[in-house]
């Protein structure tokens, strides 16, 4: 069985896309290891806010069948498969890494690029992962949050899944 992290985001309706994502995630995969929420600006346009996390679990499928998984859940929440690249969006599940796996894998860039360029990706991974290692350059994911440094902000928003408080909003 392989590990795999992925990250979560949503910016249309946020908080019941986030939660609906985990219930589905943990119907399909089981038992999840879920980082804080975050409230991030969007990267490269302009709109609302999204709500970022990253969540691990285990599981058999291969990365494609999993790809095509989370693609048809992404659809299933109102994801427009036409709409472009940098826009606004229901749900976006992004696999993040597949074990230590490296390379594109069934379409998938593995590890995903997006950890090492964007705190809503490395921060939520450095939470639920703090000592797993990035299978290219081999350093620890809270080693790669303390050495972050680029003007993106986020923030943790209070979050509650199953009547479990997920992340607290600070101040």
């Amino acid at each position: 069985m392989a590990r795999v992290l992925l990250g979560i985001g949503s910016n249309v309706e946020r908080y019941r896309h986030v939660g609906l994502a985990l219930d589905a995630l943990q119907v399909a995969f089981g038992e999840l290891s879920v980082s804080p929420v975050y409230e991030s600006e969007p990267v490269g346009f302009s709109g609302s806010n999204f709500l970022n996390l990253a969540v691990g679990f285990h599981t058999e499928l291969p990365v494609a069948q999993l790809s095509r998984r989370l693609k048809q859940m992404e659809l299933d929440f109102g994801r427009r498969p036409d709409a472009p690249r940098f826009s606004p969006r229901t749900l976006d599940l992004d696999i993040l890494t597949y074990g230590d796996e490296v390379g594109v894998v069934a379409g998938v860039e593995l590890p995903r690029g997006e950890i090492l360029k964007n705190a809503f990706v490395l921060k939520p991974l450095a939470d639920i992962a703090p000592e797993t290692k990035h299978p290219v350059n081999r350093k620890s994911y809270s080693e790669l949050w303390q050495d972050y440094a680029t003007d993106q902000k986020l923030w943790p928003v209070d979050f509650i899944w199953q009547e479990r408080q997920i992340s607290t909003a600070i101040g």
